[in-house]
């Protein structure tokens, strides 16, 4: 490596004679390969970007100008061209460098986008500002994968720029003809068509008042760079249309028909294998569920917004093609929509990682709730889900979910209560239902003691002195905490309410039977469960303590999952160390930070 290590900023590579881009490209994805291999992470999107990327900062002076990528993940190379080369080697890690752009990182990362489709309504914005400012010799580009324009947001967005022609903008539409998974729809096809010399380049554009350049080879710098100078001398809004191949450079990701390593865990850069674990993953065992009830129940559906992999439909969607929808990123159409197929007699399970459902919280609250409908919502990504960051962990669904009338949420400890619960969760048919668990492999198996009204007792000792209510897979915590605390003398009863909204009544009646009640859940301690356990034993006048162990309402930074609970008080040593606490009075009940 020669010349990404004389790069520590644009201006650098401004300097940089444009006849070696070729050998400086190269390097970025030899650096690419070997800095992803060690720590996992979005290894395909950011190989189309490489020439792109130089292009873009040749042409735009950052941070002066404004660069904007949407989605995030596929800024690994403007993070490169921006000096933070050496820091790479602690991407995705706690306290390291975030997988999306970082305000705290670099002037150069505007904003911190990783949920995608907004970034054209930020670009709106800044153009208003800078022309309402005078700041009129400052730019704004966009970078918009061909799968974020599946988004209803992207669309306003350019409702609103196409009607402001004074408001000079550069879009970059880098269409690789994926999201995750190829794009759908008939957007994607007709950008398809758009990209052959016979169809018409500019009308369907141009009829949105934006200015069109395109097709362009996405992966040669002079024409990406020339077709950016020809937008900026237009000082209109302009799209670029730039032509590029997710994983381009790297066979082992160019070549996989799944996703081209979209995402990928931390593999051999020589060879290509990536690290497996034996055990299955939740959305492995959700994935081999659904198609088991697929087969059994024809009314059954699958929805999915752009993720048919990672939210684990895709065996359902291999089988039965015709009964699973990809609606592309719009998770608002996709709750709507399920509602739509409730309302026609059908069973919709809408899959969705926890942190993008609330784009949809109106679509469920009115249009799914109000009607009563039996739509399943599974939440992939519950709580603490690592190295992603704060944009991805799912840790408010439990608060604002609670707040929707005739909504239950079941939440399994492990993967043989995911597959009860799913189909608990479809045989009821007076309203919606969600099924939440996190992200990763999944752990062993707990076989209750006993029941109790529908509620999982997992440990029952004779005398308890407290209870502890686990929230799902806090429940293999609560377990081991209570052994650690039997070793100080203390005996707890563990419980897994199994449902968690709305509280149960025998969990009510459990709590009010033991001087203190200990709640676990990885969610925000506002509005979560334990926090609506103990406003309901205390509406039923009972004189039990209620104390609460969640996550604080704050965004979390990224990290292993592990990591993150023990540091939050959420694993088996710091949940019996603040129970004794509690038990001798040293500190309040409220847990968290």
């Amino acid at each position: 490596m020669t010349l990404l290590q004389d790069i520590t900023s644009p201006a650098d590579l401004r300097r940089l004679d444009r006849a070696r881009d070729g050998e400086l490209c190269a390097e970025i994805r030899e650096f690419l390969v070997h800095a992803v291999a060690e720590s996992g992470g979005h290894l395909g999107p950011n190989l189309g970007m490489v020439e792109l990327t130089v292009a873009l900062h040749r042409v735009f002076e950052s941070p002066r100008d404004v660069l904007l990528f949407d989605v995030g993940h596929q800024a690994y190379v403007h993070k490169l061209l921006t000096g933070r080369a050496r820091r790479f080697g602690s991407l995705r890690s706690a306290g390291g460098l975030s997988g999306y752009p970082s305000r705290a990182e670099s002037d150069h990362d505007v904003i911190e986008n990783s949920h995608a489709s907004t970034v054209l309504s930020y670009a709106d914005g800044m153009a208003k500002a800078f022309a309402l400012r005078g700041d009129h010799d400052r730019k704004v580009a966009a970078v918009v994968g061909d799968g974020a324009l599946t988004g209803g947001l992207a669309w306003e967005a350019l409702n609103n720029i196409g009607a402001g022609p004074e408001r000079p903008m550069v879009i970059v539409l880098n269409d690789n003809g994926r999201s995750y998974r190829p794009t759908t729809g008939a957007l994607a096809r007709h950008l398809d068509a758009i990209g052959t010399e016979s169809a018409d380049r500019s009308e369907f554009f141009e009829s949105l008042g934006i200015a069109y350049l395109g097709a362009v080879d996405g992966h040669d710098c002079a024409a990406v760079e020339e077709a950016l100078w020809t937008a900026v001398r237009m000082r209109r809004p302009v799209v670029v249309h730039c032509l590029t191949k997710k994983g381009h450079g790297y066979a082992p990701a160019a070549q996989d028909d799944v996703d081209c390593w979209h995402a990928v865990g931390r593999f051999d850069a020589v060879t290509g294998t990536v690290e497996r674990s034996g055990a299955p993953s939740w959305t492995e065992i959700f994935a081999d569920e659904m198609l088991a009830v697929a087969a059994e129940r024809p009314e059954v559906v699958g929805i999915t917004a752009a993720m048919t992999v990672p939210v684990g439909l895709h065996k359902f969607a291999a089988k039965f093609p015709d009964r699973v929808y990809d609606v592309g990123i719009s998770e608002q159409h996709a709750v709507a929509s399920a509602a739509g197929l409730a309302t026609a007699g059908l069973r919709p399970v809408v899959a969705i990682y926890s942190t993008f459902l609330a784009r949809a919280f109106d679509q469920v609250l009115m249009d799914v709730a109000l009607h009563r409908l039996p739509v399943v919502f599974v939440l992939d990504r519950a709580g603490v889900t690592g190295p992603d960051g704060p944009s991805h962990h799912g840790i408010w669904d439990l608060s604002w979910l609670s707040l929707v009338p005739g909504l239950r949420v079941a939440a399994p400890r492990d993967t043989a209560q995911l597959c009860l619960l799913l189909r608990d969760a479809l045989d009821r048919d007076d309203g919606p239902t969600v099924l939440r668990f996190p992200k990763g492999q999944a752990g062993p198996g707990i076989d209750p003691v006993g029941q109790i009204s529908g509620l999982d007792v997992l440990r029952s000792p004779k005398a308890p002195d407290l209870l502890l209510a686990a929230a799902g897979p806090m429940a293999t915590a609560c377990v081991e905490a209570a052994g650690l605390l039997a070793d100080q003398g203390v005996e707890a009863t563990v419980v897994d309410p199994r449902w968690v909204v709305p509280v149960p009544d025998a969990l009510v009646e459990l709590a009010s039977t033991h001087p203190l009640t200990v709640t676990v859940e990885d969610n925000i301690g506002t509005g979560g469960f334990g926090e609506r356990l103990g406003r309901s034993v205390a509406a039923v006048g009972a004189t039990t303590r209620v104390a609460n162990l969640s996550l604080p309402t704050r965004f979390l930074e990224p990290g292993g999952r592990d990591e993150l609970l023990h540091a939050r008080g959420l694993s088996a040593p710091r949940i019996a160390e603040q129970v004794l606490a509690w038990l001798i009075g040293t500190t309040d009940t409220e847990g968290g930070e």
